[in-house]
């Protein structure tokens, strides 16, 4: 029996289709193992990012390592797969030859049968979880329709195509069974969910079908586009108590002059509105955005804007990234990269530095607070937890000194906040 590595890079979408192919391969027969820097496997599968230009390096740069460990014998066979290998296939195939093979995002069944497996439609809803066993992502579509002026996902991920109900469902169930309790669930677009294969937007409707898992006890909602947001999903985050206080929805940037440049569909008053609604009706929640600085034509009144909304709004969670240029998009074909390289990173720094004291102002303000936890692991002497308003890996962690109570990962527990930094909170479980 072949042992086959599967290293994942880029966001939580490639982990769930690693974790998908990795159910295939596994009914094939082979050992598997992921992220591995050992040199003992047989075959390396690279699940790439294409999505900008420092993903898309880091990309090059382990698949060059892997050629490496190719040439020097450590290892048989070296596949390539995921969205740099959609987009830039035949170049890859010139330049690094080494490579057995390349495979885009949907070849699933192509990667299996060149590993000498047969490819199984039963088996779409299984999965070999590769992040920690108590929570899972779960991605309910695929592609995007929206057409941003930066982003390629269209060219690599197509239309928006949403996975059935019953599908997504059986996936949790499975999940559910296998030890997870919280729901990470995830798409290019989470709000526009269903309206392909219904004819209207059902992501209120899934949400209300996932709470009674029994055993789910957090549902976490990432990746929600601000323009046209399902008010049905502000009521049933607002009713539902398994549903985390926690949204993640990019706005990317808030002058108008910004967001028509970049094709955003919503205007400054329309998200303005949104964060309204939001807080109104669910006053406790944490919301986390991401920016994009740099942009083409930006100036430093749209700038000095974009700071004045983020003093304003006071996200909870909230990251900046500078502009990169994205071969077949608008931007690319259509606008001057007239911003330096050095420009986008000052002007991401200065909305970090302002962001940087919110969160230590919120922070200072949950100490004395109870709040309920998950642990998800020890490094050194604390143990590393998150609250329903902390997603895993983006987002801050609450520590909880290991040496007065032994406490197991995947567990939850009540906790008092005795000390805040400004991305992480100290805590002591009551």
């Amino acid at each position: 029996m072949k042992k086959i590595n599967v290293i994942t890079l880029g966001c939580s979408k490639n982990v769930v289709d690693s974790e998908h192919l990795m159910a295939q391969l596994s009914a094939a027969g082979y050992e598997l193992v992921f992220d591995s820097d050992s040199t003992d496997s047989e075959v390396v599968i690279i699940n790439t990012c294409g999505f900008i230009g420092d993903a898309k390096q880091e990309s090059i740069d382990t698949i060059l390592s892997a050629v490496k460990a190719k040439e020097e014998g450590l290892i048989e066979r070296l596949f390539v797969i995921g969205c740099l290998s959609e987009r830039y296939a035949d170049l890859l195939r010139d330049e690094i030859p080494e490579v057995d093979e390349y495979f885009g995002v949907n070849d699933w069944a192509d990667i299996v049968a060149a590993l000498g497996g047969d490819y199984s439609a039963e088996r779409e809803t299984e999965r070999v979880l590769t992040t920690p066993s108590h929570y899972a992502y779960l991605k309910i579509s695929e592609g995007c329709n929206w057409q941003c002026g930066y982003c390629a996902i269209p060219l690599i991920r197509g239309k928006h195509k949403s996975v059935p109900m019953e599908q997504v469902l059986e996936e949790a169930q499975k999940l559910a069974d296998s030890g997870v309790k919280e729901l990470i669930v995830i798409a290019q677009d989470t709000t526009y969910y269903g309206i392909d294969l219904y004819g209207r937007r059902r992501l209120a409707d899934l949400l209300t079908e996932l709470c009674k898992i029994k055993s789910i006890k957090w549902i976490r909602l990432h990746y929600a586009y601000p323009a046209a947001f399902p008010e049905d999903v502000i009521e049933v985050m607002a009713c539902e108590s398994k549903i985390c206080k926690y949204l993640d929805i990019p706005f990317q940037h808030i002058s108008d002059n910004m967001l028509s440049a970049m094709k955003r569909r919503h205007t400054k008053a329309e998200a303005l509105e949104l964060i309204e609604r939001l807080r109104s009706r669910i006053p406790d929640i944490a919301l986390r955005t991401t920016l994009l600085v740099g942009y083409p034509t930006e100036t430093e009144q749209d700038i000095a804007e974009l700071a004045e909304f983020v003093k304003q709004v006071r996200f909870e969670r909230l990251g900046v990234f500078p502009y990169s240029e994205e071969e077949g998009t608008y931007s690319a074909e259509k606008l001057t990269d007239d911003v330096s390289e050095e420009e986008k990173e000052a002007r991401a720094a200065y909305i970090m530095q302002i962001q940087e004291q919110i969160s230590l102002e919120n922070n200072l303000a949950r100490e004395g607070q109870t709040m309920r936890v998950v642990v998800d692991g020890r490094q050194g002497d604390y143990y590393i937890a998150r609250s329903q308003y902390d997603s895993p890996e983006v987002d801050q962690e609450i520590l909880i000194p290991a040496d007065k109570r032994r406490l197991r990962r995947g567990c939850f527990y009540d906790v008092r906040i005795t000390g805040a930094e400004n991305y992480d909170l100290y805590a002591e479980v009551i």
